[in-house]
């Protein structure tokens, strides 16, 4: 797509209030390029090129206010100064109206018998309860056969109340952040890493399941953590020095901050661990759901909300210990994605994902649905293509994301905070 914008004249620090309206997607990662002319031509040629540069729409909205700086480049040598993007959501309808209708009615009738109609407006509606809110129903059969027709009852409005919707945009705007973990499967069931047959091989030429998977859902929900910070857990290995037995050990191998640098850092930090543990079992989901659980029971107020991805080859074998972990953390501010790899039945799965029937636990029923199952099998590009492959898995698992999030803040009656209005800075400013 390319979009010429009107030139401005004479100034070094053009302010381009064309507006680009485009579709967001949580769920996608929506690559845009920038290109800077002094021409106004819909293609940018070699002598008018002042420089460009690339982003994601992710990453604007998911900057401070909406509004991301990025430095130009492309001209060899030469400073090409900076853009600032903003963007906004468009005002679309958000409101709820909830009412409540008396029927007086004449005669006996049942309920699915078309009984009559009426007209209003939502403006007539909001004046409440009135003379205004009276309503004839007319049935225009009965009105054309009887002439001492009147009506066939009367509507009145005895309340309504509208309420605002707020949406996952508002909540980003206002300076939620998502915290991404991930957790990695290192029992021995995956295949010994060095051999090719290993779901963990670490190809030179192409990512593994475990990096595709990782990347995929990873890349698109960095742009909402303003610190790029990710703790990177795995489970079911035996570690140095002694061989003990671990469901949640830090990739880096730093107990006190399982932090990883980027989503690159959290694949380095995987394929080092790879070398080092020893892959072996059981394969324990409760631990690292606990751990994140624990994080999130500090954070209730809106400001986070964590996102953990457990990418996993077999059947869970602490499945009573992840029914009661799920159960707890649906109170929480946090959702559970599970990528199951390989050729494995994942059909134990099923259960932890809430579609259909809440998970439950000793009785108790999960609070919210927040968790998503998938495995990566279904999603693979026939023709070998990783970008598709991880773009087709990220759009399934993310695609419920944003409402879980807004289920949890307006089960706690959580609003979203003003948007965050950062000073402007005279540079190229483009509004989204």
């Amino acid at each position: 797509l390319a979009i010429a914008v009107k030139l401005i004249d004479n100034t070094l620090n053009p302010d381009f209030v064309r507006k680009f309206v485009l579709d967001y997607f949580f769920e996608e990662k929506q690559n845009l390029r920038f290109d800077n002319c002094d021409l106004p031509s819909l293609f940018c040629l070699p002598q008018s090129f002042l420089g460009q540069t690339f982003c994601t729409l992710g990453e604007i909205i998911g900057s401070s206010g909406s509004r991301l700086e990025r430095v130009l480049s492309g001209i060899p040598g030469k400073k090409c100064g900076s853009i600032i993007f903003t963007a906004e959501e468009l005002s679309n309808c958000r409101d709820i109206a909830t009412m409540q209708l008396l029927r007086a009615a004449k005669g006996v009738f049942i309920v699915h018998d078309f009984i009559g109609e009426f007209t209003t407006s939502y403006r007539e509606l909001s004046r409440g309860q009135s003379q205004f809110n009276v309503y004839e129903v007319l049935n225009p059969k009965k009105k054309g056969r009887k002439k001492k027709y009147v009506n066939s009852g009367t509507v009145t409005l005895l309340s309504f109340k509208v309420e605002s919707e707020y949406t996952f945009v508002d909540f980003i705007r206002g300076g939620t952040q998502l915290n991404f973990t991930v957790a990695i499967d290192f029992t021995a069931s995956n295949g010994n890493p060095s051999q090719p047959t290993s779901l963990h091989y670490m190809n030179p030429y192409q990512l593994n399941a475990y990096a595709m998977a990782l990347k995929a859902v990873g890349e698109i929900v960095q742009d909402y953590d303003s610190d790029k910070l990710f703790p990177a857990y795995g489970f079911g290995a035996k570690l140095p020095p002694d061989g003990k037995i671990s469901h949640a050990f830090p990739l880096n191998s730093d107990c006190e901050n399982a932090n990883c640098v980027g989503i690159e850092g959290v694949l380095e930090a995987y394929y080092d661990c790879l070398r080092k543990v020893q892959l072996y079992g059981p394969t324990n989901f409760a631990p690292v759901i606990n751990q994140v659980a624990q994080c999130a029971s500090e954070v209730t107020d809106g400001s986070q909300y964590f996102v953990l991805l457990i990418i996993t080859d077999g059947v869970i074998s602490d499945m009573v210990q992840t029914r009661e972990a799920v159960v707890t953390a649906a109170s929480l501010p946090m959702s559970v994605i599970i990528v199951g790899v390989g050729p494995a039945e994942f059909d134990a799965m099923e259960e932890l994902d809430g579609d259909e029937v809440r998970v439950s636990s000793r009785g108790r029923a999960a609070e919210r649905d927040i968790v998503q199952f998938v495995p990566f099998r279904d999603y693979i590009d026939r023709s070998g293509n990783q970008v598709l492959s991880m773009a087709r898995l990220a759009k399934d698992v993310l695609a419920e994301i944003p409402d879980q999030l807004l289920s949890f803040m307006k089960s706690r009656g959580i609003e979203p905070r003003p948007a965050l209005s950062p000073s402007p800075t005279p540079q190229i400013n483009v509004h989204l």
